[in-house]
């Protein structure tokens, strides 16, 4: 028998992250109706024949209760079977959750245990309780404990931040002079700053889905090739058991409900990989989709409560890349014109690291809309290679949090501050 899926209303909180685009083209090949609202009118969604209606929101980072304001009256004065957050809204969400979940139908653990994996120091020090591993890690407060604690060569990173952000590699003391520089200029010590030793290998990811403590769908990739900021841009599917059942404690011990994902290193010497981040959320999940594993399909049926059978593993070897990253990899390496021009012929012909893989975020044979921000890519980076950083910083916009709207968020009175308003900000995409 033919399964006949219900199509749904979704509402999907920001349209600007890799991760937010790539679930809406995977819900649009469903035929579910797809809504999103986002602070940026120019947003990676509005390049989609798959985003039915667009919804211009208040910024998540400098107004969190106004976002949840409007995030609220949208699910109050429309209909929408389900709210699928996609990148950092959720520890938003999470703070509120019942009050959301009364509107529509929503898949998140409680506050506590999405504020412990969002930050990498709880996270760090939930893999030491549980015992798993994780490169040597130190966690430090101040600028003398980091001089302290540092052994060359090291990361750094701040215990919030996401996109690569608050992220050095020290390999000596101008590195760690540097590091420093910007971490008390960033009033990074206000906080906890990890220190861990730098491990050489093979980046890879984890994305699974929970309902209810048990671990229900699993995917791993490595990458192939990076991006820039050190994303991927290439990307291959692997079979990790050893990593799933790693998730799988995780999310017991934490009653996990929705989606987790974890960053990996696969060290060169060895076949243990070391868990180094996690994301409470999923990370660009068209990889697990190609790979037949449709984690967003999950996760919309365990947020209508449902409770599905654990799904089959994904296949291994199935590859996948995001051109605009490749481009802006290429170009950040020092990259010229006409590195820029035979890096899009590799990717037109499908040569070289793209050989028999398929385009994740911009699928211009299934959505002819994603040409625009890829030809818009191309066309910066040829009139200057220089751009590839700058457009690359340009994705922690808006819609992420930072360090004072995390603390709105977690503060006593923060519930208080949702009192009822009314939006006129909705517009219809063209």
């Amino acid at each position: 028998m033919v399964e006949v899926r219900q199509l749904l209303r979704v509402l999907v909180p920001e349209g600007s992250s890799t991760s937010g685009r790539e679930a809406i083209t995977i819900l649009g090949l469903a035929g579910h109706h797809v809504e999103v609202c986002d602070p940026s009118r120019w947003c990676l969604a509005r390049y989609s024949r798959f985003v039915r209606k667009f919804h211009h929101c208040p910024p998540l980072r400098s107004d969190p209760a106004g976002f949840l304001r409007y995030v609220e009256h949208l699910l109050s004065s429309q209909r929408f079977d389900v709210l699928l957050p996609t990148h950092e809204q959720g520890l938003a969400f999470a703070r509120v959750c019942d009050r959301l979940t009364a509107r529509a139908a929503l898949a998140l653990p409680d506050f506590a245990s999405y504020r412990m994996v969002h930050g990498k120091a709880g996270f760090s020090r939930l893999l030491d309780q549980l015992g798993l591993p994780q490169p040597p890690t130190r966690i430090v407060t101040s600028a003398d404990e980091l001089r302290g604690a540092v052994r060359f060569p090291s990361v750094v990173k701040t215990s919030v931040g996401t996109a690569s952000r608050g992220v050095w590699f020290v390999r000596d003391s101008s590195d760690l002079n540097l590091a420093l520089y910007d971490l008390e200029s960033g009033g990074d010590f206000d906080g906890e700053v990890l220190v861990q030793d730098l491990v050489t290998g093979t980046t890879e990811k984890a994305q699974s889905v929970f309902c209810r403590g048990a671990l229900v769908g699993f995917h791993a990739y490595r990458q192939v090739a990076a991006g820039v900021g050190g994303g991927e841009a290439v990307k291959e599917s692997v079979t990790r058991p050893l990593v799933r059942a790693w998730l799988a404690t995780i999310g017991a011990h934490l009653g996990w409900h929705g989606a987790l994902s974890v960053d990996a290193i696969m060290p060169l010497d060895s076949t243990t990989p070391l868990l180094i981040d996690c994301n409470p959320r999923l990370v660009e999940p068209v990889n697990a989709y190609r790979a037949g594993t449709d984690l967003v399909d999950l996760l919309l049926r365990v947020s209508r409560g449902e409770t599905p059978a654990p799904l089959a593993e994904s296949r291994a070897g199935v590859r996948t890349h995001l051109a605009m990253q490749a481009l802006l990899g290429s170009a950040s390496r020092e990259g010229t014109r006409r590195d820029i021009v035979r890096e899009c012929g590799r990717l037109a012909a499908g040569h070289g690291a793209y050989q028999g893989s398929t385009e994740e975020l911009t699928p211009v044979r299934l959505d002819w809309l994603s040409a625009v921000p890829l030809a818009m890519t191309v066309a910066l980076l040829l009139a200057s290679p220089r751009l590839a950083t700058r457009l690359a910083r340009g994705g922690f916009g808006a819609h992420l949090l930072d360090r004072e709207s995390i603390r709105a968020i977690e503060s006593e009175d923060f519930c208080r501050t949702l009192s009822p308003s009314s939006y006129n900000g909705s517009s219809s995409l063209p």
